[in-house]
């Protein structure tokens, strides 16, 4: 399941302006956090399809999923609550926007990890 720089490069650009991002390398793509806390990834999937995963957290999740272009997130055999994927090709810059602003109240309203 290789890294799509693709994928990466379209967050970074898109997070560009926000103080605290930080990447890592994970679950198969890359990560990105805001002060600590896990905030988004990319990665493309065994089936090919590029995803983004957009931390909504718990409370905004059923809300998130409502969007037809979203899906819960399952790694392993496992569902990570308040995680929900979207295929790059039905996340345009406007849906893109949006999907980072919900990840971004949710990791913002967290504590910082060191």
């Amino acid at each position: 399941m290789p890294l799509d720089e693709g994928l990466n490069t379209r967050l970074r650009t898109a997070l560009a302006a926000q103080a605290g991002i930080t990447e890592k390398q994970m679950m198969g793509g890359m990560c990105f956090f805001l002060n600590g806390n896990m905030l988004c990834g990319a990665r493309r999937h065994q089936d090919g399809v590029a995803r983004f995963m957009f931390r909504v957290g718990k409370e905004r999740e059923a809300a998130a999923l409502v969007d037809p272009a979203a899906a819960p997130v399952i790694h392993g055999k496992r569902k990570l609550g308040g995680f929900v994927h979207v295929a790059a090709d039905r996340c345009d810059q406007a849906a893109l926007t949006r999907w980072l602003a919900l990840c971004l109240d949710h990791a913002s309203a967290l504590p910082a990890k060191p």
